[in-house]
């Protein structure tokens, strides 16, 4: 395993705990994947034993045990030894093992870890790896190493955060409209309720720059849709949305 050199988000993981799952952006996850089943060619007979789907950023394994329960085979990655902890505890206790197993890998150097073209599709979801560094070469790094994960026609779904919404609405956070990043200061709660300030910093990218990234990292964008957590479809890109959904095929 490539070893993670310390990403600031470690430390916030391991004070949230499964905490993480009670904040309401993952109360959508049912029909986050109900979406992106179809859109990414999952509900097709897969090969036996194969793992389809690399999840990037897995955090505590929300969409890749929603996808294992639906006897989809898939593999979460995420930086955080806490995160992947929990995923692999909860994968146990559904007796989903099988279908869903976790690692804890950093995703700027997958290249290293998973075999060239080896699933069939990538999701990258919630600011997942992609989104969380803090310089546009860091998620040019992500994007790099995803690619080389995929299979030529292999599907990726990304969300990133909208530029547009952050501007318009963040007004607790400062946006740098020289990277593009956001940084808030916040207040998370650990498993027992005890409060903690951090420091996030967030990418946001605009519809262009997302089809300049995946182009540049061997990517054929598909379609961009404006989209919130849990309500995933297609919606012409807005200032009015959260996110931005990124559907891409291989190249």
């Amino acid at each position: 395993m490539t070893s993670a050199d310390g990403h600031w988000f470690e430390d916030i993981a391991r004070h949230l705990g499964r905490a993480y799952l009670r904040y309401s952006f993952t109360k959508g996850t049912v029909r986050e994947i109900d979406f992106l089943i179809p859109a990414l060619g999952l509900d097709a007979p897969g090969m036996d034993g194969r793992v389809r789907v690399l999840d990037v950023g897995c955090g505590p394994g929300r969409h890749a045990l929603e996808l294992a329960r639906r006897g989809i085979r898939v593999h979460g990655i995420d930086i955080s030894h806490e995160f992947v902890d929990i995923a692999r505890e909860a994968a146990e206790l559904e007796d989903l093992a099988k279908y869903a197993t976790f690692e804890r890998l950093d995703a700027r150097h997958l290249a290293d870890d998973v075999p060239a073209g080896s699933v069939d599709a990538v999701i990258c979801l919630c600011q997942g790896a992609f989104g969380l560094m803090t310089s546009n070469g860091e998620d040019m790094d992500v994007l790099t190493a995803i690619r080389h994960t995929l299979r030529p026609g292999g599907k990726l779904a990304l969300s990133a955060f909208n530029a547009y919404f952050a501007v318009k609405y963040h007004d607790k956070a400062a946006f740098d409209a020289d990277t593009g990043v956001s940084h808030e200061l916040t207040e998370v709660r650990n498993p027992a309720g005890e409060a903690r300030a951090v420091d996030l910093w967030t990418g946001c990218y605009t519809p262009r720059e997302l089809r300049l990234l995946l182009g540049a990292s061997g990517f054929r964008v598909d379609v961009i849709s404006s989209v919130d957590p849990g309500s995933y479809g297609p919606m012409a890109p807005t200032v009015e949305s959260s996110e931005f959904l990124v559907l891409a095929t291989a190249v």
